[in-house]
């Protein structure tokens, strides 16, 4: 059976969805990481390579994402979870 497949919000490579972070929106605008990966709500994913993380707030790929803001504290758990 194949894996689900999600493309990364910076480098827009599709790879497992295992193998990445997912960033989430719920109904009620709140955003969180998700570890399950089956929070519901709207979901951005980025790889956790070093390099996509570093230069996720450069492309803004939460932003273009979620069509809006993404508040900085999601934004820096994600950057921890990259290892920086």
């Amino acid at each position: 059976m194949a894996r689900p497949q999600r493309m990364c919000v910076v480098c827009r490579t599709m790879k497992d969805k295992a193998e990445l972070i997912r960033v989430v929106r719920s109904k009620d605008g709140e955003f969180s990481l998700d570890p399950t990966g089956k929070m519901p709500g709207r979901g951005a994913y980025v790889c956790r390579d070093g390099d996509c993380i570093r230069r996720l707030e450069k492309v803004k790929g939460l932003e273009r994402a979620f069509k809006g803001a993404v508040p900085r504290d999601v934004k820096d758990a994600v950057q921890s979870l990259g290892g920086e």
